[in-house]
């Protein structure tokens, strides 16, 4: 026997380095079961090398519920203080009329306010034989414009609007169009008809070539698929008239088209 291991002390120390061995093994053991246990992930995270792409096309149709038009009131005076005080007016009695229409405060958007003076070219007159001077530019006046978007929450009432606004002042009214609030949602029912569409088209094409769709491996969808606005153009004797009492015009807000389409890549085995 070792006489490192005899009497009391040896005993213990005998004790020792069995037990620190038999924690070693099971040490090592564990470690050997974690290692086999994960051979199974060897790979997973390589790119797959065999792929097939698809692309997919979907498109919704949705009824607008906004309409926005601008109107601007221009007024055209000797002083400036003539042609605020005007187009002030003007403004004022417009901006009731729409609140009395059902338009919030929140609807209405002044874009732009601007004062310019206003010239005229005067050439002037000279005898027969003589050098004519030269012409000048010469003041006439001031121009004070004002113009504000409008948002119609209710479409059916667009068209009484353009013609309120014309009859109390407003001389120019353009840019009327139609669009949906709520685009993001729409456009996600156009996009799950891509998808589906795409998924298809792969499942399909995999029949053909004899293999299984595996999982996807990337997405893409464009990005101009959003429904765009309705533009409708609007005559300025259709809003102030000539001397006669001017027609609501028939507003149809007809159907906004939104079109997603998705390129789909598809591992396969």
């Amino acid at each position: 026997m070792n006489p490192l291991f005899e009497g009391r002390a040896g005993s213990v120390l005998k004790y020792s380095v069995i037990a620190g061995s038999m924690c070693l093994v099971v040490f090592l053991l564990a470690l050997a079961v974690q290692t086999v246990g994960g051979l199974r992930f060897i790979g997973a995270g390589i790119a797959p090398t065999t792929t097939i792409t698809v692309n997919g096309t979907g498109d919704t149709y949705a009824v607008p519920d906004i309409g926005e038009f601008t109107y601007s009131v221009v007024s055209d005076k000797s002083t400036v203080a003539a042609a605020q005080q005007d187009a002030t007016q003007k403004s004022n009695d417009i901006a009731a009329y729409l609140k009395e229409a059902g338009i919030a405060e929140k609807d209405i958007k002044t874009t732009n306010y601007s004062i310019a003076p206003q010239y005229q070219w005067q050439q002037a007159s000279c005898a027969i034989g003589v050098m004519c001077p030269p012409g000048k530019q010469v003041l006439t006046g001031y121009e004070v414009r004002q113009s504000n978007d409008i948002k119609v929450r209710d479409t059916a009432k667009a068209g009484d609007l353009l013609t309120g606004v014309g009859t109390r002042g407003a001389t120019e009214v353009s840019g009327l169009s139609f669009t949906v609030e709520n685009p993001d949602a729409v456009q996600a029912d156009a996009r799950g008809k891509a998808i589906a569409d795409a998924k298809t088209k792969a499942e399909v094409l995999a029949r053909s070539l004899g293999v299984t769709l595996v999982r996807v491996v990337s997405f893409s969808e464009n990005a101009g698929g959003y429904p765009q606005p309705i533009m409708y153009g609007m005559e300025k004797s259709m809003v102030v008239g000539a001397g006669a009492a001017p027609s609501t015009p028939t507003i149809s807000v007809g159907q906004n088209k939104i079109t997603s389409n998705v390129s789909v890549t598809y591992e396969i085995r």
